[in-house]
């Protein structure tokens, strides 16, 4: 009988202290721009990444991933992030659609003792605990570049801009642009189309610009998954897939498949999985008191098909693997 006490009281001692340390978890609430496509599951993928890493070394940690369905939700962004507050998570991972319009639910975060560390994309505030993104001006150059030597430094080029005011894609249009007034015989024939939040959007937005420009257009560059997405499917359906050298931001499997047919010039490829694993891994440093790195860039890669099965890029395309 005694011994049957003891084992019903070690076994109460045991769930008393799994139930204390699950309570002492700290809440790392993770924002992407969306949920909706293989960009922001890899994001994903990173964060459970960390939590099961952090687990492992003796840091209770749950990610909790809230996210809008579309990349132009910014009310429900704002909103998503003060319900976190609210819950008085332990910490904010924020890719912020936009830089200047997420600052304030952003640092009324941090005035609540809830420290905040961006990915993917700046924010135009000094109160965010650290920057873990991509160098997306420098992207946009090595786009601006490669559409430059595969069409031999001549020619005309389109850009099918994303969405209006984008933190990420803004500089990596501007350095698309900026890369091609280096070469005097290539003409911008137009960018100032926007592709719209989605990959429908995008093709639809992409086939109207085809049907005017697809004559005479021998290059085009498109700046984020979803834009590249429409892209693609609107040369196929145009029958123009492979005759107009193509540069593209985020890769897919689709857009892999179309690097090996040659409907693709080549992919500026960024690591979302990076960003998110060092995102929740800052946040929990931030949260333990040590010195972060105020700003953390996770690189970028352009991806051709000649390099495209070399061990560095399969790494990069498949970073869960590692």
């Amino acid at each position: 009988m005694k011994i049957k006490f003891i084992s019903l009281l070690a076994l109460f001692l045991s769930l008393a202290a799994a139930s204390s340390l699950a309570a002492e978890a700290l809440l790392i609430a993770v924002i992407p721009k969306s949920t909706d496509n293989d960009y922001w599951r890899t994001v994903h993928a990173g964060a459970l990444k960390a939590q099961a890493d952090l687990i492992a070394e003796g840091i209770p940690v749950t990610v909790l991933w809230e996210g809008t369905q579309r990349e132009d939700q910014l009310e429900e962004q704002k909103n998503i992030i003060a319900r976190f507050v609210t819950r008085k998570v332990s910490g904010i991972v924020l890719a912020p659609m936009q830089a200047a319009a997420l600052v304030p639910p952003a640092e009324h975060a941090v005035a609540a003792k809830i420290p905040v560390v961006i990915i993917d994309s700046p924010l135009n505030s000094e109160l965010a605990a650290s920057t873990v993104a991509t160098n997306n001006y420098k992207g946009g150059m090595l786009a601006g570049r490669r559409m430059a030597d595969v069409l031999g430094g001549k020619g005309k080029v389109a850009m099918l801009r994303f969405v209006k005011g984008h933190s990420s894609t803004q500089p990596r249009e501007s350095g698309f642009l900026d890369a091609i007034k280096k070469y005097p015989n290539i003409q911008v024939i137009s960018s100032d189309q926007q592709a719209g939040a989605t990959a429908e959007d995008a093709r639809l937005a992409a086939k109207a610009l085809l049907e005017r420009i697809g004559a005479e257009v021998q290059g085009i560059f498109t700046p984020n998954l979803t834009s590249t997405a429409g892209m693609l499917a609107a040369l196929r359906e145009a029958g123009l897939a492979g005759k107009i050298s193509f540069v593209g931001f985020d890769s897919s499997a689709a857009q892999i498949e179309a690097l090996r047919k040659g409907e693709m010039s080549g992919m500026i490829v960024q690591q979302p999985f990076m960003m998110g694993y060092l995102g929740v891994r800052t946040a929990v440093d931030v949260i333990h008191g040590k010195t972060v790195a105020k700003e953390v860039d996770t690189e970028v890669k352009l991806v051709t098909k000649e390099n495209l099965d070399t061990p560095e890029i399969h790494k990069l395309l498949n970073p869960s693997e590692g």
